[in-house]
């Protein structure tokens, strides 16, 4: 699958996982203001993240401009889930590309702020806040909206 051939408000796109099919992790991703956006669903545990690294390893690939990973739609995320979220923003980042995060879950914030990992991830409450922190590959900085 390109990353071209997403849209915005494009259809939930299920992950296969070896779970029941309301269990499953979903990844839904789409583009808004010329970011590309993966927003995960569900429990992202040890299993789904086998699911999803494979995907994430493509939206984060080589010609990767700007990324950004909204965790609102999750319900559980535990240290694989962080791995993968620290994995995704090393490729986006060693590749020129811009990264941000989509994360108002108390629980979540507290995980990445007792890992240390708000200062790298840098969780915003809202994607349109998010948005607007990511420079596109020309340089400017997305519109956020």
């Amino acid at each position: 699958m390109r990353r071209d051939e997403y849209v915005d408000d494009g259809p939930l796109e299920l992950v296969q996982a070896s779970r029941p099919h309301y269990e499953r992790p979903f990844l839904r991703v789409h583009t808004r203001a010329g970011v590309t956006v993966a927003e995960l669903h569900g429990e992202i545990d040890i299993q789904a993240v086998q699911a999803l690294r494979p995907r994430l390893d493509t939206l984060t690939g080589d010609g990767v401009g700007a990324l950004a990973v909204d965790l609102r739609p999750i319900r559980f995320l535990d240290c694989s889930g962080l791995a993968l979220l620290v994995r995704a923003h090393r490729r986006v980042t060693e590749r020129g590309g811009s990264w941000g995060l989509v994360c108002d879950h108390p629980l979540t914030l507290r995980i990445l702020r007792i890992t240390a990992l708000t200062a790298v991830l840098g969780p915003a409450p809202t994607l349109e806040q998010a948005l607007a922190a990511i420079s596109l590959p020309n340089g400017s900085a997305s519109a956020g909206g």
